[in-house]
């Protein structure tokens, strides 16, 4: 397939097109967060792209969250519009999916046989959204939000190697103390490992009608804080 997809849950903005699960063109903005001004530039240069090798748009891919829920709907909203403009279905892939891809392509040595992923997203103080993965992105936990202590994953660390990665796992370091517990740095969900994800035949694909009523994975309920515009409430 030919997939375009989009990353917009953290500070880092990405999109990035694909085919037959290889990334052919990408993206990506570190620096400054700017979603909403980026996120359409990235898209045309990819559209073009796709063109000029005579490729058809028949997937967009798009990282759900958990994660910053400003980003989570400017990717949301342009996935959609994209979706609509070009008829194609949408494939939503967990943010935390995304990560462990990108800590993947990015491993330079072999993990232990009793090895677990666990992605952290930033949730704000010591809270994290985060999962537990095997080495083959076998879900071993449900996503969701937790607060890190001295107590966190003490069972599982007894008995595996589990390697912290995201935005979110440098500042559980202190917190965590075992010798099984690994904390890498760098790690960011990148659009640029989505295709392999989202050409996965497992994967919901979201169509027509329904793609209305698709809503970001928040994981905690949003609410919204009132503005600070004059005459609006």
């Amino acid at each position: 397939m030919t997939i375009l997809s989009i990353e917009t849950s953290t500070d880092v903005c990405s999109a990035a097109l694909s085919i037959g699960g290889v990334c052919i063109a990408s993206y990506v903005e570190r620096e400054h967060s700017n979603h909403a001004a980026l996120l359409p530039k990235y898209i045309e240069s990819l559209l073009a792209t796709a063109r000029e090798k005579g490729c058809r748009i028949e997937a967009v891919a798009l990282s759900e969250g958990p994660g910053s829920y400003t980003g989570l709907r400017i990717g949301t909203s342009t996935a959609k519009g994209l979706c609509y403009g070009l008829d194609v279905p949408l494939i939503m892939i967990p943010t935390t999916e995304v990560l462990c891809a990108a800590f993947a392509a990015q491993l330079h040595e072999s993990l232990p046989d009793n090895a677990l992923l666990c992605p952290m997203i930033d949730a704000r103080r010591m809270e994290v959204y985060t999962a537990l993965y095997d080495t083959n992105m076998g879900s071993k936990s449900e996503i969701a939000a937790k607060i890190i202590d001295e107590e966190s994953w003490k069972d599982e660390l007894e008995k595996n190697d589990i390697y912290f990665f995201g935005n979110g796992a440098m500042k559980c370091a202190e917190v965590i103390q075992s010798s099984n517990a690994h904390f890498v740095d760098g790690i960011v969900p990148l659009a640029e490992y989505m295709g392999v994800l989202a050409e996965d035949t497992t994967r919901k694909r979201i169509e027509g009608a329904e793609i209305a009523y698709t809503e970001p994975l928040y994981v905690k309920e949003f609410v919204a804080a009132p503005s600070h515009v004059k005459g609006l409430k």
